[in-house]
């Protein structure tokens, strides 16, 4: 699994924006940024402004649970559709190695063009890449939810976010 994190926008317009709540210039609102952002039920809202774009390339099986989380959260991907049949594949291209046996029929089917087939033996641990654009308060909440998983790529995933980001504790506590 690889976690990349592109860019990070809008803290300026988040306390320009919980700057409007309080009054105040926005200047002044980091310490009321650091309060808030522990707090959820509504109280930290300013965390949605505040943009994340990411890129991952995960195991099929990863990306199943990640797409639970749809507000908040767009994603480009590559498709296989569109990229399945455009070369070989090898074993860097799969979470853990696949059996040679199982790698060489993906190769007979992806010379094939034969799609349908492609995507009925692909296992679950083949990796995509995408890019995902999301924000700090759909970050607190699929930690919130996944931070104790048993499947440890979410760990990674955390691992990876939170020492890539500027306020990683507006996400963690």
């Amino acid at each position: 699994m690889k976690v990349q994190v592109l860019n990070e926008e809008g803290i300026n317009e988040a306390m320009l924006g919980l700057s409007l709540s309080y009054n105040q210039p926005f200047e002044e609102m980091m310490s009321v940024a650091e309060r808030l952002a522990l707090m959820d039920g509504g109280h930290n809202k300013f965390l949605e402004s505040i943009a994340v774009w990411i890129d991952i390339t995960a195991a099929r099986y990863w990306w199943q649970q990640f797409d639970t989380y749809r507000v908040g959260v767009t994603k480009q991907s590559e498709s296989t559709m569109h990229t399945i049949t455009r070369r070989p594949l090898v074993q860097a291209d799969f979470q853990k190695p696949i059996s040679g046996e199982l790698l060489g029929a993906l190769n007979e089917l992806i010379i094939s063009k034969d799609f349908a087939s492609i995507k009925n033996l692909l296992p679950e641990g083949f990796l995509q890449r995408r890019i995902v654009c999301t924000n700090y308060k759909a970050l607190r909440h699929i930690y919130q939810q996944r931070k104790n998983h048993r499947l440890p790529e979410w760990n990674v995933f955390f691992y990876h976010v939170t020492r890539q980001v500027d306020y990683p504790r507006w996400i963690t506590e």
